[in-house]
């Protein structure tokens, strides 16, 4: 019964990344151009600010600084970084940079968590960054130091959030803590977006308005929800290897509904990147208990038995 939790668990937090992985067709097929941060901070807002009103919970104590340094790691910081390393390079070597991040968070979880930090664990990031190169990255791709820098910066802010988001133990509920967390980090994009991009636009059509829906309600308010339970409930490393899947789907959807090419290179990537997501998720099995002495006395054998424990690394 646990198992099929675990997985049931597993499933549901998939979801978010998947989800994810449609921003970029959504972004260009439904959004008004050129305008990323205004898109990020609509993103965010209203669905921290519908949620707060379902929950009607804010925070309390030390949550309410908390929630502002959350917020900033896994939304506000991180979008802004997103968008600026998206505009810096091209997108293939944008994904390739952020996919070091399930090997920022084994290393986070390891100093602050007290996770093991296994070869497997390493392997699996190594396997994943290999797969998004080969999905994602072009022959054409040029480096920029900016746009590189912001990369890397948005995937260890990132990191940071997943495993702070486990060492802090929310006081309220799921969708509340949700809440806080868009919303602090949806009132930290809005400055910027308003400095950078103007307020938003006045003409926006019923397609427009479809998107930011999209966005606003299952691309923030439904995954960042499901992101959070299976940090909760889950081991940070095994989360975050979750995330591999957002170029998988953005590569897929890229194909099925763009008309994109498919080469076996990014068939390659695909494989290694869902190997690398299979593999973050297996455990250690516990070594097999010592074998029993061939006789015990009635003494023995009535005597509670005792035993010692590992904690294993999941």
């Amino acid at each position: 019964m646990l198992r099929n939790r675990r997985l049931t668990v597993l499933l549901l937090t998939a979801i978010a990344p998947a989800v994810w992985g449609s921003t970029y067709l959504v972004t260009t097929e439904f959004l008004p151009p050129d305008r990323p941060l205004t898109a990020a901070m609509l993103r965010a807002l209203p669905a921290g600010l519908l949620l707060v009103l379902l929950t009607r919970r804010l925070p309390s104590g030390s949550w309410w600084w908390r929630s502002l340094v959350l917020g900033s790691l896994n939304i506000g910081v991180f979008l802004a970084l997103l968008f600026v390393a998206a505009y810096r390079l091209p997108g293939g070597l944008a994904a390739t940079v952020g996919s070091v991040q399930p090997l920022l968070v084994a290393g986070l979880s390891a100093l602050l968590l007290g996770e093991r930090l296994t070869a497997r664990t390493a392997a699996a990031a190594v396997g994943g960054i290999a797969g998004v190169t080969l999905m994602v990255l072009r022959a054409e791709a040029r480096p920029d130091a900016v746009g590189i820098a912001a990369a890397l910066g948005g995937a260890a802010v990132m990191a940071s959030g997943v495993v702070l988001s486990k060492r802090w133990a929310p006081p309220a509920g799921l969708l509340a803590v949700t809440g806080w967390q868009l919303v602090a980090g949806g009132l930290l994009l809005l400055p910027v977006a308003l400095l950078a991009e103007g307020p938003p636009p006045a003409d926006l059509t019923a397609r427009n308005l479809g998107g930011y829906a999209y966005l606003g309600i299952i691309g923030a308010a439904v995954a960042y929800t499901l992101w959070f339970r299976g940090i909760s409930a889950l081991s940070p490393t095994q989360v975050t290897f979750l995330g591999l899947l957002s170029p998988l789907v953005a590569t897929a959807l890229g194909w099925l509904v763009l008309g994109q090419g498919l080469t076996a290179l990014q068939l390659l990537g695909a494989l290694l990147a869902i190997g690398s997501v299979v593999l973050a998720q297996l455990r250690h099995r516990p070594a097999a208990p010592p074998a029993a002495p061939a006789a015990l006395t009635a003494e023995q054998a009535l005597r509670p038995a005792e035993f010692t424990g590992s904690r294993t690394d999941d």
